[in-house]
């Protein structure tokens, strides 16, 4: 079996498995990684949201060959090791002033969803959120917490533009 060798959560790993293994699997079931959810493996329920080199993908539609050596993941578990600092991300702080989450399956996703959508607007110097951005947000929440999301990450743009943090490996 192919050896393949990446970064998650700032770890360099390498593991032993095919290359069309979906990354999911990889996480969940070999690192033991169980943040990011199994949902629909689709990439439609996005409950498997994590971040590669700073940007929102689903693991659970990537096979595992296709990332490079130098391809930096971050799920869920990381988010607070992967930026400068103590404590939580901002956007994790904000979602538990929050009180966001209700059954808490699709939040890691929503939150890493929320990330890389507030990461990308402050790069371009934006400091607000329209409802269309917002709408782009395609991740899937059974229990409609819906409100509170979008609630949450307006919160997180603006204590984020007083204070940016981009989570390492975004390349901005």
């Amino acid at each position: 079996m192919p050896v393949q060798k990446l970064t998650v959560n700032g770890q360099r790993v390498e593991v032993d498995v095919e290359d069309d293994v979906r990354l999911l699997w990889v996480l969940r079931d070999l690192l033991d990684i169980t943040g990011p959810k199994y949902g629909c493996g689709l990439s439609i329920c996005q409950s498997c949201t994590s971040l590669v080199n700073g940007k929102a993908f689903n693991p659970c539609s990537v096979p595992v060959g296709q990332l490079r050596p130098s391809d930096e993941v971050v799920t869920i578990e990381g988010l607070a090791d992967a930026v400068d600092g103590d404590g939580l991300h901002p956007v994790q702080e904000v979602w538990l002033e929050e009180d966001v989450a209700q059954c808490g399956f699709c939040q890691p996703g929503q939150i890493m969803a929320a990330v890389d959508l507030i990461q990308t607007l402050l790069a371009d110097g934006r400091r607000d959120v329209t409802e269309a951005e917002l709408d782009s947000l395609r991740n899937v929440c059974r229990c409609g917490t819906y409100p509170r999301v979008r609630t949450a990450i307006r919160r997180a743009l603006a204590v984020m533009a007083e204070t940016p943090v981009f989570v390492r490996g975004a390349g901005r």
